[in-house]
């Protein structure tokens, strides 16, 4: 393993003095170019990126990819998978246009063990806490995965895990990662089916860059955007009105409505909802002051904070459920109100009274008044 790292740390010093020493000006203007997704490992954690050495973490990653052409109607950029001899061992990165989002620390050779909550019986393990939702887990030995899971525990590999992460910073990230070379594509494959949808739009209608702010509203709030004739037709009848992306995103959000309210429905088919009582809706409404770019709600920093008190306090009255409440408010002041929770509770999300299809079932948890 030694002789390999030697060698590895060889390779890269040969790499980096062709670097330092181009033989031509296209080798450097290759080095412009910026990948739009990366993942960076440890030398420890090359055989699960290596498909010679039976690692599976890429078609994992092949299979991450059309989950969310499924999912959310975007095709992601390929992956860049590379070693980083100045990691540690078992730590991995991920970079989008070269910033690293997230990063995660795994023990090569053993495997994680998470509780569900109640286990039969506690096992020894190293304390630690799980990469993606942090949430508290043991390091236990390979060897001990089958005693682990008849205690109780859920038993994940390092390939699982880093599998979950990738999947989770994308859908964090989705908007980020939708260029206007992607749009594009996505509406000249819906032009080979409905050619006149897509002609009426754009460029008459719209300029492409308004169209990608859409749907990257859209996907920042884990809309999918994969209905994208509904969404073209709906911005193009209101485009003759406004040519404002953020009032666009709420005509399309209402046409969506269906697709939108399910995702946060129970398993039983209820809707849980928190709120606002009138006066805050009042309150809100007359802050909304209109600018140069467009709308947006400006409030003082005692009035914010005692807004998102109330919503806080409402959220944990609710107590520990399976299923994230959703805040209701009238369909003005949904995205204002949605950016202002995103700093803080960036999970709960926000619909609008014109969201609501007649057929949704709905569970009032509570009503959030100013405090």
């Amino acid at each position: 393993a030694l002789k390999e790292k030697k060698h590895l740390q060889k390779k890269r010093a040969e790499e980096a003095q062709k670097v330092a020493h181009p033989a031509s000006p296209e080798q450097v203007e290759s080095l412009l170019s910026l990948d739009r997704l990366e993942l960076e490992v440890g030398y420890g954690l090359i055989p699960i990126v290596d498909e010679e050495q039976n690692g599976d973490l890429l078609d994992r990653i092949r299979s991450i990819r059309r989950q969310f052409a499924i999912e959310l109607g975007i095709v992601i950029p390929p992956f860049r998978v590379r070693d980083n001899l100045q990691l540690k061992t078992g730590e991995y990165r991920i970079l989008i246009k070269g910033n690293e989002v997230a990063r995660g620390e795994m023990m090569v050779g053993y495997v994680m063990a998470l509780s569900p909550g109640e286990v039969k019986r506690t096992i020894e393990g190293i304390p630690t806490r799980e990469p993606v939702f942090q949430l508290p887990a043991l390091w236990i030995q390979e060897k001990r995965k089958d005693e682990a899971r008849f205690a109780g525990y859920t038993v994940v590999d390092i390939s699982t895990i880093m599998a979950t992460h990738l999947t989770e910073v994308i859908r964090l990230h989705a908007d980020e990662l939708l260029g206007r070379q992607d749009v594009q594509k996505l509406l000249d494959r819906l032009a080979q089916q409905y050619p006149k949808a897509v002609e009426e739009l754009t460029p008459h209608l719209l300029p492409l860059g308004v169209i990608q702010k859409v749907l990257q509203n859209l996907l920042k709030e884990r809309v999918s955007i994969r209905d994208l004739l509904t969404i073209v037709e709906t911005m193009a009848d209101y485009a003759p009105v406004t040519k404002d992306p953020d009032i666009l995103t709420e005509y399309v959000r209402q046409k969506l409505a269906r697709s939108i309210v399910k995702q946060y429905e129970t398993p039983e088919g209820v809707l849980p909802l928190i709120t606002l009582d009138q006066k805050m809706e009042d309150v809100l409404r007359e802050k909304i002051q209109k600018g140069e770019h467009g709308t947006n709600l400006s409030l003082e920093p005692s009035l914010a904070q005692k807004i998102l008190t109330g919503i806080q306090q409402v959220l944990e009255r609710t107590g520990p459920m399976d299923y994230q409440p959703v805040i209701l408010c009238s369909p003005i002041l949904r995205r204002h109100l949605k950016r202002l929770l995103d700093r803080f509770f960036p999970q709960v999300a926000v619909l609008s009274h014109s969201e609501l299809t007649p057929q949704v079932k709905i569970q009032s948890l509570g009503t959030v008044t100013l405090v």
